[in-house]
């Protein structure tokens, strides 16, 4: 895992790609605080972050688009796995490396508070529970990312599906209030949804029992609910799709409530979406 994060970490900023990454991150914070902080005599931080956070849409998909893509590309994953570690200690490696690169502008960015502190009256409390959730929602997002890159080879088509997939995430909340409540629909919607997720479970297992036994037992299951009781199902739809949203996780945190949920959401998904990039590579690795 050692070896993985010390490659990874050199190629990052061999690649200018650290270097691209943390500067987006401090020159968008730089004028957030310049917005809210100094010209509107703001001392909340918080509203910096708030504000901030759709980068992630940008930087994501440049930090994550050739972290696996790139190397399935010029084939130079084989020597990974030629190594004697676990696809699981190569992708928790890549991960660390990424995190690496995403905490040391975070490094930077958690003085702001202090320097504000200076010239009035800031709430650390509040300020810093921010930017700790800041920190989990990068994480969550590029955990994101990686799963995407793991499953291409064009760094490319990675990041072009990474920003489609962070723009919707950013802006399910708000489309949302434009979905169809009705039972029906959330029918549809859950039958569509199986049917994607039976086609990832076929792809990265390679067994039409799993991926079409799960979208024909997913789908009758939602089919029986609706016969029986109908109004199970109604605003369904709506409701997953803001309790799916990460970033509207983070509004509590700006109000002043560190939620504990939010944070253990944004470690659910990093573990659920590093466990699909682990079986992606498996996936390759045995059969590729």
């Amino acid at each position: 895992m050692q070896a993985v994060l010390k490659h990874e970490l050199a190629l990052f900023y061999h690649s200018l790609t650290g270097y691209v990454f943390g500067a987006f991150l401090l020159v968008f914070t730089g004028l957030g605080a310049l917005i809210y902080n100094i010209n509107a005599s703001v001392a909340n931080f918080e509203y910096v972050l708030a504000f901030i956070q759709i980068v992630f849409i940008i930087i994501v998909p440049i930090l994550t688009m050739r972290i696996i893509a790139d190397e399935k590309r010029q084939r130079t994953d084989q020597l990974l796995y030629s190594l004697p570690i676990s696809t699981t200690d190569i992708v928790i490696g890549k991960f660390l490396a990424l995190m690496v690169v995403f905490i040391i502008p975070m490094v930077f960015i958690s003085l702001y508070p202090l320097i504000f502190a200076m010239y009035g009256q800031v709430y650390l409390p509040t300020s810093y529970g921010s930017i700790v959730a800041f920190i989990f929602l990068g994480l969550a997002l590029i955990s994101i990312g990686m799963f995407i890159s793991s499953l291409t080879e064009s760094q490319g088509m990675a990041a072009g599906i990474c920003v489609v997939a962070m723009l919707f995430n950013y802006y399910c909340e708000t489309l949302a209030d434009y979905v169809s409540a009705t039972a029906i629909s959330s029918l549809i919607s859950i039958i569509v949804l199986m049917i994607i997720i039976g086609l990832i479970i076929r792809f990265m297992t390679k067994s039409d029992i799993l991926g079409y036994g799960f979208m024909a037992i997913t789908a009758i299951i939602a089919i029986v609910v609706y016969m029986v009781k109908s109004t199970a199902l109604e605003s369904l739809l709506p409701n997953v799709m803001k309790e799916l949203s990460l970033f509207s996780r983070f509004t509590p945190f700006v109000n002043g409530i560190f939620d504990l949920t939010a944070i253990v959401y944004y470690l659910s998904v990093i573990a659920f979406f590093l466990f699909l990039t682990v079986q992606s590579l498996e996936k390759r690795r045995y059969n590729g």
